[in-house]
């Protein structure tokens, strides 16, 4: 599919595609493709309200005209949804020539990061590993592996590279943050130390520090958080990247294609769809405290059996419900796009 035409944010946020200056006669005879399916917009709203806590959802057709949202301009954290922008920015660097998929990566122990890292253990018992950046891509959306994600950050030039893509390509109010490392020990209000990468020792630091500092670093990051994005704004860039309008055609198989094989929150969006239909996402939670998480979100592409394509988003910022629903929620966010499809 050719590029789509970049066009400007809606009311809420969202990119709105440039499908209106398509003739008449290219225009689509489905109804669902200038305007939301009757009664979609009302059902989100219904769990959008009902929901605990400050919740973020947007929904867009990919190869329509329509966005719907609800706080879908407010800042949310993203944890591991910022993988993706490393990705992209990794593969944009490969589509001008300056990387190569097949470009290795030593990764050592001074590399390692923290929580859910599969490579530390090879690193620890070999001492080093290589990796190229396809292996990193792979690991960091499949896997969400921190060390994995850090490492291919770094081997495109930091939080700079990524936010100069994000910046260049017009994605709107989508922020970048430091690093895995940074950003972790930051809103658990600690100064990070490499000593933090083995065993649970973060954890164990996390755990001595007094509640009142804890609780004050967690507030400061859910009030602005460093890596906050709008769902409008993921929504949008999701939709974008469907329609090749983000990278060259062979970078956007590629990625569409790791992204089908996320491992992570089988319980979230993607169950939420019925059979037959396809979905490729990224999730992302944050650190608990006092029963609460900043952050637990999944973003993705669904697409129905006849090929229609939706970009959904649901993101928590700082609820207490219980994860079994939270992903309730989700499945019912995607399962009433299912629901509505072709209406």
């Amino acid at each position: 599919m050719p590029p789509a035409r970049k066009a400007p944010y809606g009311s809420d946020g969202a990119r709105m595609s440039g499908h209106r200056s398509m003739q008449t006669s290219q225009i689509p005879s489905d109804p669902g493709f200038r305007r939301p399916p009757p009664g979609l917009n009302d059902r989100i709203f219904q769990l959008w309200r009902a929901f605990p806590g400050r919740t973020g959802i947007a929904v867009q057709r990919v190869d329509g005209e329509w966005a719907i949202a609800q706080r879908g301009g407010d800042l949310f954290p993203q944890q591991s949804v910022s993988k993706l922008w490393v990705a992209l920015t990794a593969l944009d660097a490969v589509d001008q020539g300056q990387l190569s998929l097949d470009h290795d990566v030593r990764i050592g122990p001074g590399d390692l990061t923290l929580f859910h890292q599969p490579i530390a253990a090879r690193v620890r018992s070999e001492g080093s590993v290589t990796m190229t950046v396809r292996d990193l891509i792979e690991s960091a959306i499949t896997q969400s592996d921190n060390t994995a994600n850090d490492s291919l950050l770094r081997s495109i030039g930091g939080p700079d590279a990524v936010r100069s893509f994000i910046a260049r390509k017009d994605l709107g109010p989508i922020r970048f943050g430091p690093g895995e490392r940074l950003l972790q020990s930051g809103t658990a209000g600690l100064t990070w130390r490499q000593a933090y990468s083995v065993d649970r020792s973060f954890q164990r630091a996390r755990a001595a520090l007094p509640e009142a500092r804890r609780k004050a670093a967690m507030d400061a990051y859910l009030a602005n958080p460093v890596d906050g994005a709008t769902p409008s704004a993921i929504a949008s860039a999701l939709t974008r990247l469907a329609r090749g309008s983000l990278l060259s055609p062979e970078s956007t198989s590629y990625l569409l294609d790791v992204m089908s094989r996320t491992r992570s929150g089988p319980k979230r969006l993607k169950a939420g769809l019925p059979q037959g239909w396809k979905f490729l996402h990224k999730t992302g939670t944050g650190q608990n405290f006092r029963g609460m998480t900043a952050g637990y979100n999944d973003i993705g592409i669904a697409t129905a059996p006849d090929g229609t394509r939706y970009a959904i988003v649901v993101m928590l910022r700082d609820t207490t419900a219980t994860v079994p629903a939270r992903m309730a929620l989700m499945q019912a966010v995607s399962g009433a796009v299912a629901e509505f499809h072709g209406r």
